[in-house]
């Protein structure tokens, strides 16, 4: 069954077209090496809960936008396989340095999909 790794981060809305150079790359790399699918989407509609939130999550600031993404694989073997074949490929590593957004601040992890349809 299909297994996905789920990501949610705070890009600063003027670095929102550096941002998606860097993306634009990495879901090339990412679909060379296996995976099935690739994507990267800005909130549109995300507002800042009481308690909760995808800006609260990820500390968003007044100046940024959240970035929902995720990638999906065959299986979680497939993606072990291929995040280590994405890891070594130089493109990821020149981009690694030229992150637009604080990564600290970054929620991600991987998975099972419960429900597929």
């Amino acid at each position: 069954m299909t297994y996905v790794d789920g990501f949610v981060l705070a890009v600063p809305k003027d670095k929102i077209d550096a941002y998606k150079e860097v993306a634009r790359t990495a879901g090339e790399v990412w679909k060379e090496h296996g995976a099935l699918s690739y994507f990267e989407c800005t909130g549109d509609d995300v507002p800042y809960g009481e308690l909760t939130s995808f800006p609260r999550a990820v500390q968003a600031k007044e100046d940024e936008t959240v970035i929902f993404s995720w990638i999906t694989y065959e299986s979680r073997e497939q993606r072990d396989k291929i995040n280590k074949l994405v890891m070594d490929d130089p493109r990821i590593a020149k981009q690694m340095d030229q992150m637009p957004f604080d990564s600290k601040r970054m929620i991600y992890g991987g998975f099972n999909v419960l429900l597929e349809m």
